[in-house]
């Protein structure tokens, strides 16, 4: 199975593993399981860290796609084709988080699982979404 890491699924995964969801948890840790990081989560983690609005311990913004990877995790880009095609998901409740929505776009276009805590993103698998916590 392919799943995607929301931005703080991916950190605690780094960091705080006891905020993990037993199902998360075990999805990242099985090793049949593709856990991917997108490009849009370092994107979101290196702006909120020059914004002081994202405190990470440990480690800078710019060393986490190794991190990633040497954790087992794959990296994930985001094409021009995606980003073309990101008007096609439609705005559900009051969620317009950017980086939300474009991880949901991936998701849902790559057809992988988002691991996420946030409700606000679950409202989406109306639109296709699949989600695990």
């Amino acid at each position: 199975m392919n799943y995607l890491l929301d931005t703080h699924t991916f950190l605690w995964s780094l960091t705080e593993k006891r905020k993990l969801s037993l199902s998360a948890l075990r999805a990242i840790e099985n090793t049949d399981n593709a856990i991917l990081v997108s490009a849009i989560s370092f994107w979101e983690i290196s702006l909120k860290a020059s914004l002081n609005k994202l405190d990470i311990i440990g480690f800078l913004p710019e060393e986490l796609p190794e991190i990633a990877i040497k954790s087992g995790f794959e990296l994930v880009p985001i094409s021009p084709e995606f980003s073309a095609s990101y008007h096609l998901l439609p705005y559900i409740g009051q969620h317009r988080d950017p980086f939300d929505r474009m991880l949901i776009w991936q998701a849902i276009q790559q057809k992988y699982v988002l691991i996420s805590k946030d409700d606000n993103i679950k409202q989406y698998k109306s639109a296709g979404l699949k989600v695990l916590w």
